[in-house]
């Protein structure tokens, strides 16, 4: 596959972390990457080092310039809200259409690989009428679900994979991103999701674990 979009059942699942984890791992095997976040909300005008897309930039070694920025992330928004509140907070919304199209002009680039992360989880909104969830319907691209291991996890990634598969979204695999807090074990967490999910792939990935890590846990089921 070359292009993969990054989605979460919900924001602070560490999608951003595994995007740009996954990003190195596709260069260390000597292939070519872009790397896009196209919305943003929480966007600090001043300090772009901060930020999720520096993040992602800077897995490809790539200084986070107003220019990379602009190629990453050219919808930025103040407020850590939905976007579609973070867009009407500045008097501004988000042309879906353009949105959809701009992935798909990056989708005709010459990389090997093309990592598109969404923003929040599967369901949040983008404008009055449109979801992260119909903006990976529209792309078709296969999607990879980052959740955490926190209590409750289990509900809410049966029920994004559920709502996915209902547009007909292809659920390339469920990452399990270690949380701060997790009840159990990271492993039994997965091993249950894996029961509930017949036909998609389920795979674990510590806190804080390397390039190296995500390549051993995903490679074979993304193509790394």
């Amino acid at each position: 596959m070359k292009t993969l979009f990054v989605t979460a059942s919900g924001t602070g699942t560490g999608k951003t972390y595994v995007t740009g984890a996954l990003a190195a791992a596709f260069r260390d095997k000597g292939l070519s990457v872009r790397v896009l976040k196209p919305v943003v909300s929480g966007y600090p005008g001043d300090d772009a080092e901060v930020t999720d897309t520096a993040i992602l930039l800077k897995s490809l070694e790539i200084e986070p310039t107003q220019e990379a920025v602009e190629a990453c992330s050219p919808w930025r928004f103040t407020e850590p809200l939905s976007p579609d509140m973070a867009a009407r907070r500045e008097g501004r919304s988000i042309d879906f259409e353009a949105l959809v199209g701009f992935c798909r002009d990056m989708q005709g680039g010459e990389e090997d690989r093309l990592l598109i992360e969404g923003i929040g989880g599967a369901m949040v909104p983008l404008d009055g009428q449109h979801t992260v969830l119909d903006w990976m319907a529209e792309l078709g691209s296969p999607v990879l679900v980052v959740v955490g291991s926190y209590l409750g996890t289990l509900s809410h990634t049966l029920t994004t994979v559920t709502a996915m598969k209902t547009r007909r979204v292809d659920v390339a695999a469920v990452v399990v991103s270690e949380s701060d807090e997790s009840p159990v074990p990271l492993a039994e967490t997965a091993e249950t999701m894996a029961r509930f999910l017949p036909g998609v792939e389920v795979a674990a990935v510590a806190r804080n674990a390397g390039p190296a890590a995500v390549h051993a846990a995903l490679g074979p089921m993304i193509d790394v």
